[in-house]
Formats: C-alpha cells, structure tokens, sequence
C-alpha cells in the first residue's frame, strides 16, 4: 500500500477459513467525464480487518434508473449490509424537504439503492451498519427529515448551544478526524452494552443531519446539543444500528470503533451460520498480543435486537502497522 494512503491499515494475515461477505454500497463519483462507482478505502478496511468479513462493493443502478434493484441477488450474495458515509447526501425529495442548494453534491444512484435496501435487510434480518450518510439514510428510509443545513437549525430543547458539526477542511486530516466532542448514550441501551460505558469521544464530520426521527428508530446517542449521533431499529431481529461519526476512521487506535465493528461482525458470523468467536466486552484498549483481553473468554456481553437475545461485545484486532 502507498505511503500516501490516508488508510494505514493494521498488517494481518488473510484467513484460511472462508469469512461472511459483507455488501457496501458505492457511490457514483465523476472522474474527469466519466462516472465511476466507488468506495473508499477506509470504510472496506474497516470491514476488512475489524468486523473480520470480507468486503464486496455493490454497484449502483445505472442512470437513467434501473426500473427495479434486485435485491434478492444481493442477498443471495450478502451475509450483511455496511452503509458508508460520502460527500453526497440524500436528496431532499425523499423527506419533502426544501430543494437543496446550488452546489450540494447529491447521489440519486445511491438513493436509488439504499433507501430500499435499508427496510429490506430489518425486514430479512440481515445485519446492517451503517455511518454517516448511511445514518441519514437509514432516518430517510423510516419516514424521517433532514437538517440540510444543520449549524443553521435550533438546538434541541433542553440541550446546550448548537454548535458546527463540520470539519475544518483546512486542517489536516488526523485534525479532521480527531474527537470533536462527547455523545451521550441511552443507560441500558444496546450501545451501553456494546461499549460498555454510556459516554464516548467522537469525530464530527457532517453538515447535515437527524431532524424527525424516523418511525421505529431507536435514538441512543445524543451530542452536547442534542444533536441525534447513534440509532438502532426497534424490534429487529438482527443488529441494525447506526452512528452519526465515522467509527471506520484508525479504527485499530479506537476501541469504541472496535467494538463496534466486532459487535457487527459478530452479527454477520451469526447470520451466515459460522461459528462465533470468543466472547468479548467493552472498549478496553488491546494489549500486547494484538488485541486479545485476559480473561475476556469467561466473560459474556447479552445484546438484545428487538428483544431476541444475542451474545455480542467489542472486538479488538490487530495493531501492528504497515511500513
């Protein structure tokens, strides 16, 4: 891997053992006069290395818009779904909201597929993750709204001040993705149980989003100023979360992000009828042997999707880095 790659993933040798596939949806990016379907590399690394599964990108329909996706294909392919975050957002027209403004990068390829994708997987109780774009999505695919422009919305009642949600685009990009501030999590709720603790230090790289929460969306996680950042879907049968941050990003130094992305990746084992790995729990840190906790064999973590007990916790991988 270049040196240059803003992805300096952890080395880890590939697995002899066949892994669940995971379907990450592109994005349509134009290169010169040609669109190109793509995902970034940190969002494949992240399912790469720290769910343990392997990555596939799914192409988008095509423009003009394919009359039907068909998704049972992608099912038949997938054992989970992973949304990624983008440049692009979700076209206003799916929540009746105000026409977006000149120069806001829109995706209707992307639209196309993950806002029926989304109801699809709940519904066949396939796991599904998704950040950024992807929690906006997940909102849209429920019946909720959109802030557009979000440091231009009230806070939430009862919330300090609305503070920018936006990155320094000036800055670096370890000053980018550096925590920008603390969310709270919902006592008791399937987020506390994954990571153990009910406050956590995230990054903040978005000017949009949650308005009206959608319909059976679950908020567990609040900014400072109320601003909506971790979600699940009541009543699924499978894990289906999502968080406003962007847990894919040095996930190898972030133990929130580990577990996370372990708790997913568990999720998907799960799903395609592998055998689950050793149980873990909580956000501790890795230790010298790359990431296994003394005594964490013994130890169980009882998430529940929508009231079916499943035994998930954090994940920790490798850290030993690529030259």
């Amino acid at each position: 891997m270049s040196q240059n790659s803003s992805v300096s993933r952890p080395a880890r040798k590939r697995p002899a053992k066949k892994r669940p596939v995971v379907g990450i949806p592109c994005d349509v990016k134009m290169l010169g006069p040609h669109p190109f379907h793509a995902v970034g590399e940190k969002y494949i690394a992240a399912v790469d290395s720290a769910a343990d599964c392997q990555p596939v990108l799914l192409p988008l329909p095509r423009a003009p818009l394919d009359e039907d996706v068909d998704l049972d294909e992608i099912f038949a392919l997938c054992d989970g779904i992973f949304l990624p975050g983008s440049h692009s957002n979700v076209h206003p027209s799916h929540y009746d909201g105000a026409d977006p403004r000149e120069g806001v990068l829109l995706d209707p390829q992307r639209d196309a597929l993950t806002l029926s994708l989304i109801r699809a997987c709940v519904d066949r109780a396939v796991p599904l993750f998704v950040v950024c774009r992807g929690f906006q999505e997940l909102n849209v695919a429920y019946g909720g709204t959109l802030f557009q422009h979000l440091e231009e919305s009230e806070a939430e009642k009862g919330y300090a001040t609305r503070f920018d949600h936006r990155e320094d685009k000036n800055a670096s990009l370890d000053e980018q993705y550096a925590a920008a501030h603390k969310v709270a999590l919902e006592t008791g709720g399937t987020f506390e149980r994954i990571l153990g603790t009910t406050e956590i230090d995230v990054n903040s790289l978005h000017g949009q989003g949650v308005n009206r929460v959608g319909e059976g969306l679950l908020v567990e996680g609040r900014a400072p100023d109320g601003t909506v950042e971790a979600m699940r879907v009541a009543g699924a049968k499978a894990f289906a979360m999502g968080v406003q941050w962007h847990p894919e990003w040095h996930y190898w130094d972030n133990p929130v992000s580990q577990a996370l992305f372990g708790a997913f990746g568990d999720a998907v084992r799960e799903a395609a009828g592998m055998a689950p790995e050793p149980p873990r729990t909580g956000i501790s840190g890795p230790d010298e042997n790359h990431g296994s906790h003394p005594g964490d064999a013994a130890k169980e973590n009882q998430v529940s999707y929508g009231g079916q007990q499943q035994q998930q916790a954090g994940n920790t991988r490798r850290t030993d880095q690529v030259a």
